[in-house]
């Protein structure tokens, strides 16, 4: 039961210990898992689609297909940035907004690879 104690003890150390390395060393999160891809330039621009399967079937009844890219940083320590796409429907004719889809979430990946020169 002593071993089981000082094992617990140990692992509760090392990770408090790993928390706040990756909480106030800059750079230490960026070192260890990778960069975060970059930010799209055209971040929150509405953009029209025409080559995806689901554009050419809104084209198919008369609605222009847009989509557009949010981003929602991370509000806890170690929960990754996430991307939101979302995506809507408009009359070709009427330029009225017909449907719009759920968002979806993307997770914000991370790039590894050294990228010293």
């Amino acid at each position: 039961m002593l071993y089981v104690f000082l094992v617990l003890l140990g692992g509760l150390g090392a990770a408090v210990y790993i928390l706040l390395i990756y909480r106030e060393v800059p750079g230490a999160v960026e070192e260890r898992l990778g960069q975060l891809q970059a930010l799209p330039e055209d971040l929150g621009v509405w953009k029209t689609d025409d080559a995806s399967e689901d554009a050419k079937r809104a084209a198919e009844r008369g609605l222009l297909r847009e989509v557009r890219l949010l981003h929602e940083p991370s509000k806890r320590l170690f929960a990754s940035e996430k991307f939101i796409r979302q995506v809507r429907y408009r009359d070709r004719a009427t330029r009225k907004i017909e449907r719009v889809e759920p968002d979806e979430v993307l997770k914000r990946r991370r790039e590894r690879g050294s990228k010293k020169g």
